[in-house]
C-alpha cells in the first residue's frame, strides 16, 4: 500500500527521527490545507444558505439569527465531548499505541451518543419557549422555535459527525473528513433549495435541509472509521483486553469538561449579546446574523489550521518530541495569523458587493458592511487566539486557556458592548467585539511564549 507524504512525515515525528524545519512546515501545510479548504467551502455554502433564507425576507433571517447563538452552544458541547477523546487518540497514535487508540474510540462512541441524546432532549423541550426568552418579537418567534426544534432533535447526529471527523483528524487523516464535509455542504445547499423553494417550507425547510446533509455525512464518516481507517478501524481489529472505563473517560473529561464549560459560558455570552442586539430592531438582528456568517470566511480557516495544530502537538507529545512541539507551535501560529490577515483584507474590500448578493434589504446591507469593516482589523489577533488555544488543546492543557477565553468575553467584551450599544447601536457592539478579540490574541501569544520558551 502506498504511504502518503503526510503519513511518512508523521512517522518521522512518531519514531523520533530527524525532521528538517522545511519538512515540518510542509507537514503543517499538508494537514492544514484540506481543513482550510473544507472550512472555506463550509462558509461559502453557509453564504448560499443565508442568501436563500434572506430572500424570504428580513423576518426569516432574524428568526434563525435569534437562536443561532443557542445552536452554537449545543454544537459546541458536541465538539467538546468529542475533543477530549480526540486529543487522547492523537497522543496514543503519536506514541504508536494503536490498540489504545481503538479502545478510546469505542468508549467515545457510547459515551458521546448517550450525553448528546440528553442534550438534544433538553433542546426539544425548551424549543417553544426559547425565542421568547431571547427577546424575539411576535413576527419571528414561530419560525425561530421550529428551526431550533429540528436542530435540537438532530443533536446526536451532529455528535457522531463531530466525533468521527475529529478522530480521523487526530490520526493525521485530514483529507477524508474534509472531503466528506465539502460534499455535505453541497448537499446542504441542494436539500435547502428543495425544501425551501420547491416544497415551500421556508425556515423549516432550511433546518430540514441541513439535517439531511449532516445525516449523510455522519453515516459516511462512521462507515469509513469503523471499516476502512488504517489506524482506527474496529471491524476485524485485534482482540485485546479492554482498558477500564475510568482510564479513558476520566482523562477525556479532564480535557473536554473545561472545553464544554467554555462553550457554555462563551455561547451564553453570545446569547447575552443577542439580548443586547434584540432591542435594536429587526434590521439590527438580521445585520448581526449576516455579519457573523460572513465573518466566518475569515476565521473558519483559522479553525482549520487549529485542527492541524492540535493533531501535530498531540502526536508530538505522544512521541515525547519537545522540539517538534515548539516548532509546530510557531509554524501553525504564523500560518494562522498570515492567512486570517489576508482574509480580513479581502473581507474589508468585498463585503459590500457580497451583501448586495445575499439580501435585497438596503438597510441590512449598509449596517452589515459598516460592522464587518470594523471587525476586519481584529483578524490577526483573532487568529493568534484560535491557533494558540488549539495548541494548548493538543497538549491536553485546557483549564487556563478556557479561563482566559471566559475572562476576555465576559469581563472585556460584554460590558463594552452593553455600553457602546446604548450610544452607537449595532456598530458599537461590533467595536467592542473587535477590541476584545485583539486583547484575547495578545494574552494567548504571551502565554504560549511563556509555555514554550520559559518553562
Amino acid at each position: 500500500m502506498r504511504i502518503s507524504q503526510t503519513q511518512q512525515l508523521l512517522s518521522k515525528v512518531q519514531l523520533g527521527l530527524p525532521i528538517t524545519f522545511g519538512e515540518q512546515a510542509r507537514l503543517a501545510l499538508l494537514l492544514a490545507f484540506p481543513a482550510i479548504i473544507s472550512q472555506l467551502v463550509t462558509i461559502v455554502m453557509e453564504y448560499v444558505d443565508t442568501a436563500m433564507v434572506g430572500h424570504l425576507g428580513a423576518e426569516a433571517s432574524a428568526s434563525i439569527g435569534l437562536v443561532s447563538t443557542t445552536t452554537w452552544l449545543m454544537g459546541g458541547l458536541c465538539s467538546s465531548l468529542a475533543g477530549g477523546f480526540a486529543v487522547m487518540v492523537a497522543q496514543s497514535i503519536g506514541a504508536r499505541n494503536i490498540i489504545k487508540a481503538k479502545q478510546i474510540l469505542k468508549k467515545a462512541i457510547v459515551f458521546t451518543l448517550v450525553v448528546s441524546t440528553i442534550i438534544g432532549f433538553i433542546g426539544v423541550v425548551i424549543s417553544p419557549y426559547l425565542p421568547y426568552w431571547l427577546g424575539g418579537g411576535d413576527d419571528i418567534v414561530a419560525n425561530a422555535s421550529i428551526y431550533f426544534l429540528v436542530f435540537a432533535a438532530s443533536i446526536p447526529v451532529w455528535e457522531i459527525n463531530f466525533l468521527m471527523a475529529s478522530m480521523l483528524r487526530s490520526a493525521g487523516n485530514m483529507i477524508m473528513p474534509s472531503v466528506v464535509n465539502m460534499v455535505a455542504c453541497v448537499l446542504d445547499v441542494v436539500f435547502n433549495y428543495f425544501f425551501i423553494f420547491v416544497l415551500n417550507k421556508g425556515v423549516l425547510g432550511a433546518a430540514l435541509g441541513t439535517l439531511f446533509a449532516i445525516g449523510i455525512s455522519a453515516i459516511v464518516l462512521t462507515i469509513y472509521v469503523i471499516f476502512f481507517s488504517k489506524e482506527l478501524r474496529l471491524f476485524r481489529s485485534e482482540s485485546t483486553d479492554d482498558i477500564e472505563h475510568y482510564e479513558i473517560i476520566t482523562p477525556a473529561m479532564e480535557i473536554g469538561l473545561p472545553m464544554s464549560i467554555q462553550h457554555i459560558a462563551i455561547c451564553s455570552a453570545h446569547i447575552v449579546s443577542t439580548l443586547i442586539v434584540a432591542p435594536l430592531g429587526t434590521v439590527a438582528i438580521a445585520a448581526h446574523a449576516f455579519g457573523i456568517t460572513i465573518e466566518g470566511l475569515c476565521y473558519m480557516p483559522g479553525y482549520g489550521i487549529g485542527d492541524a495544530a492540535t493533531t501535530l502537538i498531540g502526536q508530538s507529545i505522544g512521541a515525547k518530541r519537545r522540539d517538534m512541539q515548539k516548532s509546530f507551535s510557531l509554524i501553525t501560529m504564523l500560518l494562522g495569523m498570515g492567512f486570517m490577515s489576508f482574509m480580513g483584507i479581502m473581507m474589508y474590500i468585498g463585503v459590500e458587493p457580497l451583501m448586495k448578493w445575499m439580501t435585497p434589504d438596503v438597510s441590512v446591507q449598509a449596517l452589515t458592511t459598516r460592522c464587518l469593516r470594523i471587525e476586519a482589523f481584529a483578524q490577526p489577533m483573532y487568529a493568534a487566539s484560535i491557533v494558540a488555544y488549539a495548541i494548548f488543546v493538543g497538549a491536553g492543557d485546557t483549564k487556563v486557556p478556557v479561563a482566559m477565553n471566559l475572562f476576555s468575553m465576559w469581563v472585556v467584551r460584554l460590558p463594552a458592548a452593553c455600553l457602546l450599544a446604548a450610544k452607537m447601536g449595532l456598530v458599537g457592539v461590533w467595536i467592542a467585539m473587535c477590541a476584545e478579540l485583539c486583547f484575547r490574541g495578545i494574552i494567548f501569544i504571551l502565554r504560549l511564549s511563556k509555555k514554550l520558551y520559559y518553562e
